[in-house]
């Protein structure tokens, strides 16, 4: 049986997806500035600069798009051998990179979202990248750099619970951790942004497979994890922010 919490909750999430929201009442409308395009980060953390293209365009190698779209397709065995910074950078680029700043809290980046709200942080848990301390790190799109949350040298097994025993995630060199912070989106949109939130996280995950295909690297889209695990793992509250979707990745 469905109980009366479950049938409002289902009425109210048809209602939005249907766009029967009175977009109005939006923070947008109500002439409230726009929530910045990436969270602040403690300015003593370590820091780690990112290569930029002229670095990591000599690591890929040549691959057509129809080659990269045919050869897609879910791995979940992965080597012992390690990524480099430049490889990390390029995906890095690929599923979150931003082109251009076009005004206060939008920015146009390498992969798509609605109203350009982009309302994803990437947080990585890195066990595999050479010259990079294993541990838990943000990136900073608008810096291409990554902050250090902190080390951790035994990600995988925490990494293995929270995923309900997927041991390939935690066997990866890095997984990619999306965080969602939906007021970026209900900025403009309201409860709709909830709908088109999830249309951004595929954006965002597609782009990482076609990447991989360009540094012989395999990723797997991940999305049974246990909320809270996750949450905690990443030190998210579960409601201003949190885990959405996540994907390891390592070298074929």
């Amino acid at each position: 049986m469905i109980d009366q919490r479950t049938r409002a909750q289902r009425l109210f999430l048809t209602d939005t997806l249907r766009g029967q929201v009175d977009f109005s009442t939006t923070d947008q409308q109500r002439g409230m500035p726009p929530p910045p395009l990436q969270k602040p980060a403690d300015p003593l953390a370590t820091r780690i600069q990112l290569a930029g293209p002229e670095e990591w365009e000599p690591v890929l190698r040549p691959i057509d798009l129809h080659q990269a779209i045919a050869r897609r397709q879910s791995r979940r065995r992965y080597s012992a051998a390690h990524l480099n910074l430049a490889e990390l950078s390029f995906l890095l680029w690929a599923t979150q990179g931003v082109h251009r700043v076009v005004g206060p809290g939008t920015a146009l980046r390498t992969v798509p979202s609605a109203g350009a709200r982009h309302s994803f942080e990437t947080y990585l848990a890195i066990q595999k990248v050479t010259g990079v301390t294993a541990g838990l790190y943000r990136f900073l799109p608008l810096d291409n750099q990554l902050v250090q949350l902190r080390e951790d040298e035994d990600l995988g097994p925490t990494l293995t619970n929270a995923t309900f025993g997927q041991s390939f995630v935690g066997s990866a060199a890095v997984t990619f951790i999306w965080a969602c912070i939906p007021y970026r989106s209900e900025w403009r949109y309201g409860l709709t942004a909830h709908r088109v939130i999830l249309l951004d996280a595929g954006h965002l995950c597609q782009n990482l497979y076609l990447a991989c295909e360009a540094i012989e690297a395999g990723t797997c889209a991940v999305a049974a994890y246990d909320q809270h695990a996750m949450d905690d793992l990443v030190g998210l509250d579960g409601e201003e922010e949190f885990v959405v979707y996540l994907a390891p990745a390592g070298k074929r």
